[in-house]
């Protein structure tokens, strides 16, 4: 058993589990209880957590945008990728843009199976920019009527401090655990570039205002560090990708606990093929500085002291290798450092590290085994065949031992 804290594995480690809770580890199994056994080269880690889902995203992109998907295949699609998601050991995700308080009800209700979910709503952009995907014929006014109500809504549209302020509340009384700003062009964008800024600091600011006074935070996606920077001094929290973060900009983060959530599958997917997600294939292009980028920024970010999460910001109809961002951080860092970063470390960046994100008494029974150790064999982590059990809240998910 591997903790999630970054500890020596154990072997032989009983876990206790009572009411969806970890009770005790070490000792016999009281008399009468219900024995999971996982000997015979299993290992068990805590439940996994991708800090950059979205499944609002989980359909060919260009049809889906486009109207040219009825309601109930999208809503089909991001279904079974909730179940997905689960059955590869995920008990956790943070989506970062796309769907509503309706997805993630339905789930934490029982109605479908899935990872346990925090979501932002729709992200944040200004018109033209990341995030807003319409046509470049589209009349800006019509955008708003992509949204699916109660499902999803990509995101929505500021152009000033007031817009802004309007926008975060609509997205707080839908129910967004936190907020997303986009504050640099994208690599998935069709109206901007990378190096583009990306809202003003006063706008980024009346952002941070309303989740302060909410009791959350502000996370952005951003590529460069001048839009980096901006969103820095306006007091976000969290930035994604991070494609230039040098040690300059990592010692700021570092100084204002401003954490960093890299996202390396999504690039390696996309310069792969990107027209296998319904998307034109000179995108790829656009993430070729993405790639190195974001693993310098990696070791940018460690040497400093920045807290470094895990995503895999999978996006389209093929999302069934969320682990392959854990392989790809091993050969990055060390499995043993891509593990703690989906587990305890992403369990601090979603705000929620008292309840999950390691095996400790008192946490939520959120485990999962794989046939193997990942640990010195990490390509187990992106094997859903290897994840041979998955707990979530004290109840079995998955059994296949």
């Amino acid at each position: 058993m591997a903790d999630g804290t970054g500890a020596d594995p154990v072997i032989g480690q009983t876990v206790f589990i009572e009411d969806g809770r970890i009770a005790r580890l070490g000792g016999e199994p009281p008399a009468g209880a219900e024995v999971v056994d996982l000997s015979g080269g299993m290992t068990l880690l805590p439940g996994l957590i991708d800090a950059h889902v979205h499944l609002g995203i989980s359909s060919d992109i260009g049809a889906d945008t486009g109207y040219g998907l009825p309601v109930a295949e999208i809503a089909a699609d991001m279904f079974a990728n909730c179940a997905q998601t689960l059955d590869a050991g995920f008990t956790t995700v943070r989506d970062t843009g796309g769907i509503d308080g309706g997805l993630a009800g339905v789930v934490a209700k029982g109605k479908i199976p899935g990872p346990r979910i925090l979501q932002c709503g729709p992200v944040h952009c200004q018109t033209g920019g990341h995030g807003h995907l319409a046509a470049a014929w589209e009349p800006t006014h019509l955008w708003d009527g992509h949204g699916i109500p109660g499902l999803r809504h990509l995101a929505m549209l500021s152009d000033s401090p007031d817009q802004m302020r309007g926008n975060v509340r609509e997205a707080f009384r839908r129910g967004a655990d936190f907020l997303k700003l986009c504050v640099t062009g994208g690599v998935v964008s069709y109206h901007d570039e990378l190096s583009d800024t990306q809202f003003t600091v006063d706008e980024i600011r009346v952002a941070v205002e309303e989740a302060t006074a909410r009791g959350t935070y502000v996370t952005v996606h951003a590529h460069n560090n001048a839009g980096l920077r901006n969103a820095i001094e306006a007091g976000a929290r969290c930035v994604e990708h991070g494609t230039e973060i040098d040690d300059e900009m990592a010692a700021l983060m570092a100084e204002r606990d401003v954490a960093h959530v890299p996202t390396l599958t999504v690039v390696r997917d996309l310069l792969d093929d990107a027209t296998r997600h319904g998307l034109p294939a000179e995108l790829a292009q656009r993430a070729q500085g993405a790639w190195q980028g974001q693993i310098d920024a990696i070791h940018a970010s460690r040497a400093a002291g920045v807290r470094v999460g895990l995503g895999a910001d999978l996006i389209g109809p093929d999302q069934g290798h969320r682990g392959d961002e854990l392989v790809l951080r091993a050969e990055v860092e060390s499995p043993m450092a891509a593990l703690v970063a989906a587990t305890s470390v992403n369990a601090g960046i979603l705000g929620i590290a008292d309840e999950v994100g390691t095996i400790e008494v008192g946490k939520r029974a959120d485990l999962v085994a794989f046939a193997g150790d990942p640990l010195s064999a990490p390509e187990l982590f992106a094997d859903r065949d290897a994840v041979v059990l998955v707990v979530q809240n004290g109840r079995i998910v998955k059994d296949r031992r």
